[in-house]
């Protein structure tokens, strides 16, 4: 897909961002570097061949620690803290 000008200038309006002459032109090169890209990929032999990846780290296994419950602080120790406390809640200023 060829870019113009135009197609970036009406992107730009429906997102409500206005682009200069010389932010057009560097979006344009941006999406013709990215389009070369893609026709590089897309021109690969047996690329239609490779499997789709699921996770950048397929070939890795992880392993997860076990889960173990453990104690906590106590929420006195936790709110003896703070400034001002409320029921066991932090009292903190009105933001409006």
């Amino acid at each position: 897909m060829k870019f113009t000008k135009e197609m970036v200038d009406s992107l730009a309006d429906k997102l409500l961002i206005g682009l200069s002459c010389e932010e057009n032109n560097l979006v344009l090169r941006e999406f013709s570097l990215i389009d070369e890209s893609m026709q590089v990929i897309a021109n690969m032999k047996g690329i239609e061949n490779v499997e789709p990846m699921t996770h950048s780290l397929d070939d890795t296994e992880i392993i997860l620690r076990e889960d173990i419950a453990e104690e906590s602080v106590p929420i006195e120790e936790l709110l003896s803290n703070c400034d001002a406390v409320e029921d066991r809640e932090i009292v903190v200023p009105r933001v409006v």
